[in-house]
């Protein structure tokens, strides 16, 4: 008797498997794919007060589900700024920057939830901040990019502002009058 039981419990649970009482399947993962927008151009000439440079490879990239559509990371504009100071006799300190979106009417575009216009951090000390004549630094740029300024026409221009400490630069020569031996 005690055979029949336990032969119709392992019928059952093995049926019971068959039937779908196991894992249920997983739904399919989220396919993320990064759509690009050109800037045009993508390379910017930079001039301020002594330094002169450029903006270069500049895109907006943002993060959407191909499924859904949605969102998954707001747009950003990225790309590099590379500095060159032009003056033979001035050290500057780089101190920051601010880049504005400008509208079709001239008024600044804020990035929407943060009320805000991406900022550029120099380093705060090194060789990178400060420029002797001739000298040239490179930054990366990863900034928020308002959503609303993707759309056609709305964005007219990119405004960057630069914070900097000029200081005077001097390279003097001094001479020594020496000798060599016990005289």
């Amino acid at each position: 008797m005690w055979t029949r039981v336990v032969l119709m419990t392992v019928t059952a649970g093995v049926f019971g498997a068959m039937l779908g009482c196991g894992q249920t399947p997983s739904t399919p993962a989220a396919v993320i794919e990064d759509k690009v927008y050109t800037v045009t151009p993508p390379a910017l000439a930079v001039k301020a007060g002594v330094m002169t440079g450029e903006v270069t490879d500049m895109k907006i990239t943002e993060r959407v589900d191909k499924g859904t559509g949605s969102i998954v990371s707001p747009a950003k504009l990225t790309g590099t700024l590379k500095l060159q100071n032009s003056s033979t006799d001035q050290t500057i300190r780089l101190i920051g920057g601010k880049i504005q979106f400008i509208d079709a009417d001239g008024n600044p575009i804020l990035v929407e939830e943060k009320k805000f216009e991406p900022t550029i951090k120099f380093q705060t000390y090194g060789a990178a901040e400060r420029l002797d004549p001739g000298q040239d630094a490179t930054q990366s740029l990863d900034l928020d990019f308002p959503a609303v300024a993707l759309k056609a026409k709305k964005l007219k221009e990119i405004r960057l502002e630069l914070t900097y400490i000029p200081s005077p630069y001097k390279a003097d020569t001094v001479n020594f009058a020496v000798s060599i031996g016990g005289q």
